[in-house]
């Protein structure tokens, strides 16, 4: 599992463009940037989309206030659907990174088994800060909640 100290290792999103969907390397997103990168189950379920993503919608301003370059929330989820929820939760200001084959969760070490609510392999909740690609913050949540990936959580740290 990935801790911090650690340099994220590389990969790759899909984001919903302008002409659809398009690549984003996580050089682009990482490198030379202090970025939050903040993980949920499944775009669409209740506390995802009724409390984890609004908190960073609601304070990306503030967040962005604080010296950080990109908000990005990625989800094991297809590009679609993660467009899609973005355009939902007015998130015009966060990127929504589609990890449809949940490879990304993989190389971080940080999936969970949802096939017991038919979901399969997915992302943990979690919440990062990575300055110029190494993370200086993992708020990891053991179970239900959003005590330590929640924005105001990732605020406190930044």
């Amino acid at each position: 599992m990935i801790q911090e100290g650690d340099k994220v290792p590389a990969g790759s999103f899909k984001v919903m463009g302008a002409e659809g969907p398009t690549d984003v390397t996580t050089d682009e997103l990482f490198n030379g940037k202090k970025t939050v990168l903040f993980a949920v189950p499944g775009a669409f379920t209740p506390t995802c989309s009724a409390a984890h993503l609004p908190g960073f919608v609601v304070h990306a301003d503030e967040i962005k206030a604080k010296g950080v370059d990109n908000i990005v929330c990625m989800s094991v989820n297809d590009v679609f659907v993660m467009g899609a929820w973005g355009d939902s939760q007015n998130a015009e200001n966060i990127i929504m990174a589609a990890d449809g084959n949940g490879e990304y969760a993989s190389a971080l070490g940080l999936t969970m088994d949802g096939s017991g609510f038919g979901m399969g392999t997915r992302s943990q909740r979690f919440a990062m800060i990575i300055d110029d690609g190494v993370v200086t913050h993992l708020g990891l949540e053991d179970g239900p909640g959003l005590e330590n990936s929640s924005a105001d959580a990732i605020m406190e740290k930044l």
